[in-house]
């Protein structure tokens, strides 16, 4: 049984030194989350979401047409969105890393 060595550090293995046989990270998965233009779009839907549910509604005796229960639905449905698009972004991009950290 032969066993190849992808890393190619002449057949010598001793298993416990495999950090220094990683290659090298040349970037990070994806910017930061807080740093992204879609965490600041999904955080102004939210805060409309909310705002919208307070003041539609209950005035003079009118229907409440945007109750709390809608409100919060939407913000599920903004909140899966904005991680359906998170798990898009990781999927394909990278961010150069930065190796002065």
């Amino acid at each position: 049984m032969s066993a190849v060595n992808p890393v190619g550090n002449a057949g010598h293995h001793t298993g416990t030194d495999t950090a220094a046989h990683r290659p090298r990270r040349l970037s990070t998965e994806t910017k930061a989350a807080f740093k992204t233009t879609e965490f600041f779009a999904y955080i102004a839907a939210v805060v409309a979401v909310l705002i919208a549910s307070m003041v539609v509604g209950d005035d003079d005796g009118h229907a409440d047409y945007f109750r709390a229960d809608q409100a919060w639905l939407y913000i599920v449905v903004l909140t899966v969105g904005y991680m359906i698009s998170r798990g898009l972004a990781k999927s394909g991009s990278r961010d150069p890393y930065d190796e002065s950290r």
